[in-house]
C-alpha cells in the first residue's frame, strides 16, 4: 500500500505558494514506504541517476521507459514516501534525493540499495544466473 500525505501533516515552503508540494516531515518516514518507493525498477533508476548528482535534476531530464503520466507518478511515490524532495524552479518541478534523511532514519538504507542494484546489474549484464 503507497504511502499517502495529508497538506496537515507534510512538510511544505511557505515561500514557495500554491505550487509548494507535500512532503512528508522526517519523522512521518516510515521503512515501509520506502521500500516500497525503491522497489520499482523504474523508480529505482531515479534514485540511481539522483545519486549520481549533487544538483537537483527536472523531471524532464530523465530518460525513463514510460510514459509521462507514469512519469509523475513515479515521482509523486518516491516524494511521498520521503525518498526525494521537490520543488519548483520556475515552471520545472526539480528532484533530489533526500539522502541526509534516510541516512539519520535507516543508517546504510539507500548506499545498501545502490550497491545491491549495482552488482544486480552487473550480474545480468555478464548473464550469469540469479542466485536462489
Amino acid at each position: 500500500m503507497e504511502p499517502t500525505v495529508t497538506p496537515a501533516s507534510a512538510t511544505t515552503d511557505p515561500a514557495a505558494g500554491p505550487r509548494a508540494l507535500a512532503h512528508p516531515a522526517l519523522a512521518e518516514i516510515r521503512i515501509e514506504g520506502v521500500l516500497h518507493a525503491l522497489a520499482d525498477p523504474v523508480r529505482l533508476r531515479i534514485v540511481r541517476q539522483l545519486a549520481d548528482t549533487t544538483d537537483h535534476l527536472a523531471c524532464s531530464t530523465f530518460d525513463l521507459p514510460v510514459s509521462k503520466s507514469t512519469t509523475t507518478h513515479h515521482f509523486r511515490v518516491l516524494r511521498e514516501s520521503g525518498v526525494i524532495h521537490q520543488t519548483y524552479r520556475g515552471t520545472a518541478k526539480v528532484s533530489g534525493l533526500r539522502t541526509e534523511d534516510l541516512d539519520a532514519l535507516f543508517p546504510g538504507l539507500l548506499a545498501t540499495v545502490l550497491a545491491a542494484s549495482d552488482r544486480q546489474a552487473e550480474r545480468l549484464a555478464a548473464g550469469l544466473p540469479t542466485p536462489g
